[in-house]
């Protein structure tokens, strides 16, 4: 990538957990892991780049919750999946040559660096790619609450929100193959709607700080690269 045509120099990724299984039922497909991998090299030489994953792959907080477990725990449960979903990029990155630190808000020192928002920020100016572990460390906020928040901490440009879906429609497009995609939104106008792209606090976050969101589809092919330069890819939120 030429420097003089990026649009983003620091830009928060978050990448849903959902993506990492790939065509299995759940766990880490190793293939996709290594496909993001290789994505995130070709922006990461002039880009800083911070990365929040989530960990529906592995456990759902919420879900569990939902059935019967206590919320807390369920929640504590899903940040360690986040965990082992930031290893598995860790690793892939690493082995195409991408300095990487996870730094963790759930303390464990013999897998990751406690999340020290200076340290994290130093590793960034110093080109390696910081992932972002465990959610906000908290139960009963989201790993998009944890995105916003780490993204407005870091001071990152953007947050680029990679999903299975090319943007945000109207409704699901899913069950609705007439739904209307949009090209751009308001924070406002994805609260008032409810559009679920992302949770309330999070969409607030981010309208409070005016830090804008572009929601893509991350498979396909360089779609992060286009956002990080400013193209028209998937739904772009801001003020």
């Amino acid at each position: 990538m030429t420097a003089g045509r990026r649009k983003y120099k620091r830009v928060l990724l978050k990448l849903s957990g959902e993506v990492f299984k790939g065509s299995k039922p759940y766990g880490i497909d190793t293939a996709v892991v290594v496909k993001i991998a290789d994505d995130i090299k070709e922006i990461s030489a002039d880009t800083e780049i911070g990365i929040v994953i989530g960990g529906g792959n592995i456990f759902r907080g919420v879900s569990e919750s939902a059935a019967g477990m206590d919320r807390t725990s369920a929640d504590h449960m899903g940040m360690l999946a986040t965990v082992m979903n930031s290893l598995a990029l860790q690793d892939s990155l690493e082995k195409v040559g991408v300095h990487t630190r996870v730094q963790s808000a759930i303390q464990m020192h013999q897998v990751a660096e406690p999340y020290i928002r200076r340290r994290a920020i130093r590793h960034l100016e110093k080109g390696r790619v910081v992932i972002f572990a465990a959610g906000t460390g908290n139960p009963f906020f989201s790993t998009d609450t944890a995105a916003a928040l780490r993204a407005n901490e870091i001071s990152a440009d953007v947050i680029l929100k990679a999903t299975k879906v090319d943007g945000v429609y109207d409704e699901d497009p899913v069950k609705n193959p007439d739904a209307t995609k949009f090209t751009e939104l308001t924070y406002r106008a994805v609260l008032e709607r409810k559009l679920g792209i992302m949770d309330l606090t999070a969409i607030t976050l981010c309208m409070d700080n005016n830090l804008p969101i572009i929601v893509f589809d991350l498979k396909i092919n360089r779609n992060i690269y286009k956002a990080v330069l400013g193209e028209n890819v998937g739904t772009y939120i801001g003020g």
